[in-house]
């Protein structure tokens, strides 16, 4: 009985010793899993307009870097939200010359977690102005509520945030769209053949009306 008991427990420990080496060996290469702060934002489709304003200001590179950086994620909301305010299309947010300077006040070099974070706080962004956080209630940065924090990254860490971080020095540029720029949605070619049909009709009864006049004289 003792042989049989003595035999269970080895069992026993060996099925134990193997779960725990899976489950160390799974837990590793989740964390080797983890992309860079561009792969984990283009891997949500919360974040596909912060991603499209990543690629158009050229920062993919940058944010794909060693880093370590704090990156303060608006989604697709917070952008919708903001072209509401400004009164302009994605197109011609994506299009400001300034769009690098508003997304990299975004960003802070080294990693920032939720429990770093202090009442009051200022820190710098890389775009060179800071931001300010607000612990007395929800936590805020600037007049953002941060919604989501601690999404670790190969290259540092992600908080999403419910609004756009505009920098102070952001001046909204007035920019001329290129036709291929903006999308065909047949509305423009079909306004463009009536006006042509009018056109074409006027300048008929025009000649056919000189005519008339003349053949009356």
């Amino acid at each position: 009985m003792i042989r049989v008991l003595k035999g269970f427990l080895t069992a026993l420990a060996a099925v134990l010793i193997s779960v725990s080496f899976a489950s160390i060996t799974f837990a590793d290469e989740h964390q080797e899993e983890a992309g860079t702060i561009v792969d984990v934002a283009a891997g949500n489709e919360d974040f596909s307009i912060l991603v499209a304003a990543l690629q158009q200001a050229e920062l993919v590179e940058t944010l794909q870097g060693e880093g370590p950086y704090t990156v303060f994620a608006p989604t697709n909301e917070a952008f919708a939200q903001l072209l509401s305010d400004l009164d302009i299309t994605q197109e011609e947010l994506l299009a400001q010359p300034d769009l690098a300077n508003v997304l990299l006040y975004h960003v802070i070099e080294g990693e920032v977690f939720a429990g770093d974070l202090e009442d009051g706080l200022e820190a710098s962004t890389v775009n060179g102005e800071s931001v300010t956080f607000d612990l007395s209630g929800d936590p805020m940065v600037n007049e953002s509520n941060i919604v989501d924090t601690d999404i670790e990254a190969s290259n540092g860490v992600i908080h999403v945030v419910d609004s756009v971080l505009v920098p102070s020095n952001f001046t909204l540029q007035d920019v001329q769209m290129d036709e291929s720029e903006v999308p065909d949605t047949g509305v423009q070619s079909s306004n463009m053949m009536v006006i042509g049909l009018f056109a074409t009709a006027l300048a008929f009864f025009y000649v056919f009306f000189r005519k008339e006049t003349r053949t009356e004289k």
